[in-house]
């Protein structure tokens, strides 16, 4: 495993995130679940609610898989996309959007706002599957 980023560290000493040894079974179980909610996420035939759940769902599960590769664990959900731009240099603009996403959901779960909007389930979909391509290169925990 990797030195850790400096900024994860920062985050660490913070509080925002607590430092816990990688599980190999934890990661592999994290990327395999969120492949599952990926390609259901995909499938048509499905509400575009439940779709976009099933997406924002894969991408926290590859976000936190990312993290926990690192060492780490937060306790607040939109942390791991936050720090997306440090666990994997995923680009900022993805992150960022996928932040957006958590807002969405969080209305959508606490207030009942529809999540209906074609278009921003497919870039959701599109930057999930270039979440889950960063995450695979990363490879097995600890080396």
């Amino acid at each position: 495993m990797p030195l850790p980023n400096v900024n994860l560290l920062n985050l660490q000493k913070i509080g925002k995130l607590k430092s816990e040894l990688p599980h190999q079974v934890e990661f592999n179980n994290l990327v395999q679940s969120a492949g599952r909610r990926l390609r259901d996420a995909d499938n048509p035939a499905l509400a575009s609610d439940s779709r976009f759940s099933l997406a924002y769902d894969a991408a926290h599960s590859l976000a936190l898989a990312a993290l926990r590769w690192h060492g780490f664990r937060s306790e607040n959900r939109y942390l791991v996309f936050q720090t997306l731009p440090h666990t994997l240099a995923f680009p900022a603009g993805k992150s960022a959007f996928l932040n957006h996403c958590h807002a969405i959901r969080n209305a959508a779960l606490y207030d009942g706002d529809p999540l209906d909007d074609e278009p921003r389930l497919k870039e959701l979909i599109a930057v999930t599957k270039d979440l889950q391509t960063a995450v695979l290169v990363l490879g097995t925990v600890g080396i």
